[in-house]
């Protein structure tokens, strides 16, 4: 038996190759099992920040990048003590091989525990995502989703370099230089696209606005939906998805209708020319008492704002508590249709609604 596993095969003996195909077939068999085994052992390390976390969701977001860099691994270390036979042994454009295959497998490996930390950066994320939801901020929220998105654009990048270096041996160095000069054009090229990157990041320092309130910004008014590294996204009244580059959001004038402490709603009333000054002091009167007993209505006021050759004009002007646009709506009617009644009722015409035509 023992001269068996000693026998001589293409430079390597029987049990050096069984021992490689064992340790292979045992990391492809049992991989799921243990990469659900150590990332078990990751959610016990971390279960003080993982209280309100689901484990099988943790789990799920784990095993499967973990288990591929296992595999990779365990078949590079034990591919790699074995001897190449003299037959494999040729160079293709000056690699040999071994080289060639190598290099192909330590650039899945880097690809592989690349994916593996933008997993992680995923899970890190969901977890802050969970403690931001039970703040009544929405600033901690759109924070969590820019630095995630960021994080993994220069995990990306760095994933890239270390594979170039580590796997095929390109000069780092002299890639970096080269991208410097490159860089530079392309930031003339993409200065665009610069100006809105330095404008999100002015966005969530700043904070003018946040993913949720209602904005209105040139010509769109609708709700912020997400904000990104390039652009913000609204929801418009009309429910269209708007994409505003965050240079316009930064430059122009921004007005956060969430914000407003109050909404103010104008009436005018023009009153022909031919209503009695007693019946005006009635309709104003009239029009006080019913702005004054709607709750909503927090400061009023009814003017006798102006005489001219055409009109006497009544202003109304009310405020109310901020509120979504369709409740806003919704009282603004309850108001106008009371002073439509109201001017009926009174005998009091709108100014220009009675001309007669005479023709001579």
């Amino acid at each position: 038996m023992n001269s068996f596993l000693d026998r001589v095969i293409w430079n390597n003996t029987v049990e050096s190759y069984l021992w490689t195909t064992g340790i292979v077939l045992f990391v492809l068999l049992l991989n799921r099992i243990i990469s659900r085994y150590l990332a078990a052992l990751l959610y016990r390390a971390f279960h003080g920040l993982l209280k309100n976390y689901d484990k099988q969701k943790f789990s799920d977001l784990i095993v499967n990048p973990l288990g591929i860099f296992l595999v990779i691994t365990v078949c590079i270390v034990a591919f790699y003590q074995l001897h190449y036979p003299d037959a494999f042994k040729f160079t293709l454009y000056k690699y040999s091989l071994q080289q060639i295959l190598l290099s192909l497998a330590i650039a899945v490996q880097v690809l592989a525990f690349t994916w593996l930390l933008l997993r992680v950066i995923d899970f890190i994320a969901s977890i802050l995502q969970v403690k931001a939801n039970a703040t009544p901020s929405q600033s901690d929220n759109q924070l969590i989703v820019f630095f995630r998105d960021f994080i993994k654009v220069v995990v990306g990048v760095l994933g890239l370099i270390v594979m170039l270096n580590k796997a095929f041996d390109y000069n780092v160095s002299t890639l970096l230089t080269g991208l410097s000069i490159v860089g530079a054009a392309v930031a003339l090229a993409l200065r665009e696209s610069l100006e809105n990157l330095i404008a999100s990041f002015v966005i969530f320092f700043d904070k003018p606005f946040h993913i949720g309130d209602t904005v209105k910004v040139q010509n769109v008014t609708g709700v912020v939906e997400r904000i990104g590294l390039r652009s913000t996204r609204i929801r418009s009244e009309q429910k269209t998805y708007v994409t505003v580059p965050n240079k316009q959001m930064v430059d122009t004038i921004l007005d956060n209708i969430s914000q407003r402490t109050q909404q103010r709603n104008e009436l005018l009333l023009q009153i022909s020319l031919n209503t009695p000054s007693q019946k005006i002091e009635a309709v104003m009167e009239e029009l006080r008492r019913f702005l004054s007993g709607i709750k909503e209505i927090e400061v009023y006021n009814v003017l006798f704002l102006d005489i001219n050759v055409q009109a006497y004009t009544i202003q109304v002007e009310y405020f109310v508590p901020a509120a979504y646009l369709s409740q806003f709506n919704s009282l603004r009617q309850k108001v106008n249709l009371f002073a439509l009644q109201l001017l009926e009722r009174e005998g009091l015409k709108i100014a220009g609604s009675g001309k007669d035509v005479v023709m001579k």
